[in-house]
This record gives structure tokens, C-alpha cells and sequence, in this order.
């Protein structure tokens, strides 16, 4: 199953006047014409801008509608590019600001695009390069950043949660994979121990998707920061490694066994994060959609498919 990486995104024109303004005011010249972009999920504006004096530029804006928490996801990432080191390949952060509950980022605009759909192997191979480099340069990690606890601690309890839905009869189970159903138990207990497997000391993007890549002339760029969390330097790559196989890429066991960085890491500490994500993706799949985020649970639901399939070959379990 593969589902798309786009969401519905806010046009330019619609951006409140004020905020308009005050991004030109930032960039110092009007806006002359405005480009939507239309991948990931944020229900904000995303638009690559054309300046009246020649210059581009890139603009993330969200205000407290329709869903209210992607402000808040804005200023944390503005909070994490603005301490990223200059030798990280992602776009540097011009200026942000916060205005009547909007917020809004203002990067360079760079010359590159997203790998194509499906993953072609030549482009998956430059994606993993660049995976192993960013492992290397950013261990130990160069800025702070949350643990890994404080960010995903709410939301890698996924079998937890349909373990205590199927004991209260909040959730049948119904269409849920029957080897998933089967162990379910076990892997509520597999996913209890993700905040010691997770440890380390790199920092980490949290969220590498194509849609979070721009493949340029030079390399790869790294898009969308605000997940970043100090762990295992490995789970960019476990992170991925899902969404490649939704989108036309080779098995997820496969790459990860072959990629440098997935064969430094400890084998049992692997699954139990790789559980972990699985339940976050499934049993998110199951939940109704966010506000503003209509194609959400499509996508996580099909991730989930891929990560479950990587899932069982990992744990061996009949």
C-alpha cells in the first residue's frame, strides 16, 4: 500500500495580510510570486517565494487554525534549526517570528528536489550515503536537544493502548493484522522497553522521509527539524526505512543490515524500537483524523503495514 505524502496545505494568499507583511518586512522586499508546496502533512502554508529583487526564499506559516498544535511543532523547529551547526546539510534558517498566534520560518530556498515515487535505486543510494555521514557528524550531539523520552514518550505506547482498548472494549481489533492480534501482548511488552533501547548521544532528525529530503547537485539536504531528539544515531535510518519500502523500495531488513550504521547497532535494541514504531503507526492508523490533516492516518496506516512486515521477520515469531 502506498499512500501519499501531502496534506492540505494553506495558500500564500490566504496567510493573514499582517503576517504578509511581516515576512517581507523580514526578507526585506515584496513578494512577487508564490509557489505552494504540496508535500507533508502541516495544514500551514509551505511556499518557495520569488522576491521583487530576484532573491527566493522558503516560508512554513501556521496559526492556531484548523489544527492548533502545528504552531507549536513550527517553534520547535525553529527553536532546533537555529542551532544547527553550519556543517549539517539543512536549509539555513533566515529569521522566525511569532505574531497574533501565527507563526512563521523563513529559510533559504534550495535548488533541489524531493526523490521521486517510487524510491529509484540510484537516488535510495545517495539517501543512505548521507544517512551515514549525518550519523557520523552529528555524534555526540553538536546543539541540546530533547531526550528521546521527552519526545516521543506519549506517542510510543501504541500496543499499550490497544492492549488496554481490547481489555475495555474501546477497540474490537477488527482488521488489525492477525499476527499483530496474536502477539499482541507480547509486543506491549517488547514496546514497554523502547526508552532504554533508544539511547545514545546523536543528535537525531526523528523524522526522515522523502518528503523531508531534497536531493540537490551537491548532495542531499534535510528538511523539517522540529522532532529532533538526542539518541541512538541509528534510528534515522530505522525511521526511514518504512516509508522507503511503502513507496516502491527493497525490504527494510534488507537495508538496514547492509547500511553501515544499521550494522553497528545492537540487534535486540533494534527490534524493540522497531516495535515501538509499529505500534505508534497502527495504532495511530485506527484513531479519527486530526484537525486540518484529512490524508494523515492513511499514511501512517501504510507505513505501519511495512513496518509490521519488517516487524515479523525481526522477531521470528510464528
Amino acid at each position: 500500500m502506498n499512500a501519499p505524502a501531502s496534506g492540505v496545505r494553506l495558500p500564500w494568499q490566504d496567510v493573514p495580510e499582517q503576517i504578509r507583511q511581516a515576512v517581507e518586512a523580514r526578507l526585506g522586499a515584496p513578494v512577487a510570486d508564490a509557489v505552494t508546496q504540496s508535500g507533508g502533512f502541516s495544514p500551514g502554508a509551505a511556499v518557495r517565494l520569488r522576491l521583487g529583487d530576484g532573491r527566493r526564499a522558503f516560508v512554513k506559516a501556521a496559526g492556531p487554525e484548523p489544527n492548533p498544535f502545528t504552531a507549536d511543532i513550527y517553534r520547535s523547529e525553529a527553536r532546533i534549526a537555529a542551532a544547527l551547526p553550519a556543517g549539517v546539510p539543512a536549509p539555513r534558517l533566515l529569521a522566525s517570528f511569532d505574531s497574533e498566534g501565527w507563526v512563521a520560518l523563513l529559510f533559504e530556498d534550495v535548488d533541489g528536489r524531493p526523490p521521486v515515487d517510487p524510491w529509484r535505486a540510484d537516488e535510495l543510494d545517495r539517501v543512505l550515503d548521507s544517512l551515514t555521514r549525518l550519523a557520523e557528524e552529528l555524534a555526540p550531539s553538536p546543539i541540546a536537544a530533547p531526550p528521546a523520552e521527552e519526545r516521543f514518550g506519549e506517542q510510543f505506547q501504541g500496543w499499550r493502548r490497544l492492549v488496554e482498548a481490547r481489555e475495555t472494549g474501546a477497540d474490537d481489533l477488527a482488521g488489525l493484522d492477525p499476527w499483530a492480534v496474536r502477539h499482541l501482548d507480547a509486543l506491549a511488552e517488547t514496546e514497554a522497553r523502547w526508552t532504554h533501547a533508544i539511547a545514545g548521544d546523536s543528535l537525531v532528525h526523528g523524522d526522515i522521509r522523502a518528503d523531508n529530503l531534497l536531493l540537490t547537485a551537491g548532495g542531499v539536504m534535510v528538511v523539517d527539524w522540529p522532532w529532533a531528539f538526542v539518541g541512538a544515531g541509528w534510528f534515522d535510518l530505522l525511521g526511514m526505512l518504512p516509508s522507503v519500502r511503502m513507496q516502491g523500495g527493497p525490504p527494510s531488513e534488507e537495508v538496514f543490515t547492509a547500511h553501515p550504521v544499521g550494522r553497528e547497532a545492537d540487534p535486540g535494541a533494534v527490534t524493540t524500537v522497531l516495535t515501538a514504531v509499529t505500534g505508534y503507526f497502527l495504532r495511530q492508523s485506527r484513531q479519527p483524523d486530526p484537525p486540518g490533516l484529512p490524508t494523515l492516518r492513511a499514511f501512517q496506516g501504510a507505513q505501519g503495514e511495512t513496518a509490521l512486515e519488517w516487524l515479523r521477520v525481526r522477531t521470528g515469531w510464528a
